[in-house]
């Protein structure tokens, strides 16, 4: 990969407009591109940048552009729902989609990913992000989606684009003080999501499984009923022709291993409770496509002393009756494993034996930017300044250095994305350069290279225009 210039964010909206003549003309809610080959290059460049960093109205109008331009030129917001439930009815087998919470360089990760999957022919990958890594990421949906399909641009994709909430979780301490509110927080998360582009959207209430309750439905309880009150929400607001992929979750990542008996037990009080709130809404609710699973695994993976991870011992078994379990009782697309990233690269092949439908790989990807060759030494110290400085409460008491920092550099992308982003163009190349092979070699051995036709022939991605800014529109009309 060249590397390109380090982009500038434009000055303003009259900025902005003056660099997409001759390249694209806004018509109405719409964009024509009129020369893709011009739009494809430094000017995705700067709207994607200005779209992060410009001003509020130059920031809204780049964030506008990119959407109209992704679907202009055939890279559109999706939702993988279809393709699941069609690996739950035996259309296809054995193929793990891999979901990739970027939390960091997001446009370039995304171009990253995007070469990868083409080197690859692959048609099945998610860009997922969770509710709490926007907060320490400063990532709204907006900023991130926008991100990931101006990513799509520069790299000249073309077909569904499926962008991802991941864990979006209600707070179980916060339940208890005020329930109503908290999930009330979730709810409008989800709407935000939509209004972005995530057309998947994994709700998770497993963290109030109330384990003291004497019946595995009881304990359940809160799960099912509160994850079918934010599916409402979800389907009132998906936009017409649009599915959205809602996942449920029914065990806690890092907590004791799920079992069929506890998924009978969510998706026996889930579905009455569906209806239920269909009932309610006038409408049926289209249900969950995928059911997330605890085998094992924890996120970020456990780090030794020294800095390195601890062996983790995944049941692959475990799994593989859960998938099943969730395909044939349920009609699901099958089960999701989360926390994986940070497993042995032959681990990968077992999670597409097992029949899983999605794993969840974030850490090791972080961790292999943070520690490339071509990642500054003197900014990782200004990082690790920052985390000793503002996050020593987090450090327990018999934690080395390396666990520390470890745990918490996840916490640098907010605060320095500015300087991440201002890297040189041959620093972001290099660090690009450490993770594409990375990525490829995880989609090889999910099982989903080479499926690119599968995804044409199962998706059918609808075009959803969005008003196009006011201060854009009357410029335009100048």
């Amino acid at each position: 990969m060249a590397a390109d210039p380090t982009p500038q964010p434009f000055a303003d909206l009259a900025d902005l407009r003056r660099a997409l003549d001759g390249a694209a003309t806004v018509d109405g809610d719409g964009l024509v591109v009129h020369d893709e080959a011009a739009f494809r290059g430094e000017l995705t460049d700067r709207i994607a940048y200005t779209a992060v960093f410009g001003d509020d109205e130059a920031k809204a109008a780049a964030r506008w552009v990119i959407r109209a331009a992704a679907t202009a030129l055939g890279a559109v917001s999706a939702s993988i729902h279809d393709l699941y439930m069609a690996g739950g009815r035996g259309e296809y087998a054995n193929r793990t989609a891999p979901a990739i919470n970027v939390r960091g360089l997001t446009y370039d990760v995304a171009r990253t990913i995007f070469r990868s999957a083409q080197a690859t022919d692959n048609g099945i990958f998610l860009f997922e992000i969770a509710r709490s890594e926007m907060g320490y990421t400063d990532q709204r949906p907006a900023e991130y989606a926008t991100s990931v399909l101006a990513g799509a641009i520069r790299e000249g994709h073309r077909g569904p684009v499926f962008v991802q909430g991941d864990h979006f979780q209600a707070n179980a301490k916060k339940f208890a003080a005020d329930p109503e509110t908290e999930i009330q927080g979730v709810k409008d998360l989800a709407v935000e999501a939509i209004a972005a582009g995530f057309y998947n959207i994994d709700i998770d209430s497993s963290t109030l499984v109330d384990l003291t309750q004497s019946t595995l439905a009881e304990q359940q309880r809160n799960n099912y009923v509160r994850t079918a009150e934010v599916l409402r929400v979800i389907r009132e607001h998906e936009p017409a022709g649009v599915t959205i992929s809602v996942g449920g979750e029914i065990g806690e990542v890092g907590t004791q291993n799920s079992t069929v008996e506890d998924l009978r037990a969510f998706m026996d009080g889930f579905l009455p409770e569906v209806q239920r709130q269909g009932q309610a809404a006038g409408r049926d609710l289209t249900g969950i496509s995928k059911i997330s699973v605890q085998t094992g695994t924890s996120h970020g993976g456990v780090p030794l002393p020294d800095g390195t991870i601890a062996d983790v011992k995944v049941d692959f078994q475990t799994l593989g009756d859960l998938s099943r379990e969730a395909r044939e009782r349920y009609g699901l697309g099958g089960a999701v494993q989360h926390g994986a990233s940070t497993l042995p690269e032959t681990a990968f092949d077992r999670f597409a034996e097992a029949n899983a439908i999605e794993v969840h790989l974030a850490t090791a990807f972080q961790n292999q930017m943070y520690d490339s060759d071509a990642f500054p030494a003197d900014l990782k110290t200004d990082i690790y300044a920052h985390l000793a400085a503002n996050h020593a409460n987090e450090r327990k008491p018999d934690q080395t250095d390396a666990q520390f920092y470890y745990t918490t550099r996840k916490r640098g992308f907010g605060p320095f994305k500015r300087q991440l982003w201002d890297l040189p163009a041959e620093t972001r190349a290099g660090i690009m350069a450490d993770l594409a092979p990375s990525f490829e070699l995880v989609m090889r051995r999910l099982g989903v290279a080479g499926s690119t036709d599968l995804v044409t022939r199962l998706v059918r991605p609808v075009a959803v225009h969005t008003p196009a800014p006011e201060a854009l529109r009357t410029a335009a009309a100048r």
